[in-house]
């Protein structure tokens, strides 16, 4: 929809998280969880393109809703901008110490 010379779209609703498994398996592709750990990191939103080196711009979209769909991130608009933002909150209290866990590890 356009509202004057800018362009508004609706972001989709922030799904619920996931279970463990759902959650685990998000995490186990090295580039999503290297896009977690640098959300978490940051602790806020991140622009998109901050959050991933080597790859295209639809993979990186690909990776980004996976790790939505797990319930793991939200979109977040700033300045027009779509940015991604870690759910920690929901993440520890759905999964107490999980997402945290697995972050921390190196592997």
């Amino acid at each position: 929809m356009s509202v004057g010379s800018q362009e508004t779209y609706e972001l989709p609703a922030v799904l619920p998280v996931g279970s463990v498994q759902d959650v685990l398996a998000a995490l186990a592709d090295p580039v999503r969880l290297e896009m977690v750990r640098r959300m978490s990191a940051d602790g806020g939103p991140v622009a998109c393109v901050r959050l991933y080196d080597g790859i295209g711009k639809s993979t990186a979209s690909h990776h980004f809703k996976v790790l939505r769909e797990a319930g793991i991130t939200e979109r977040v608009v700033i300045d027009g901008q779509v940015h991604q933002q870690l759910r920690a909150d929901e993440l520890e209290e759905a999964l107490p110490g999980v997402v945290s866990a697995v972050v921390a590890a190196t592997g």
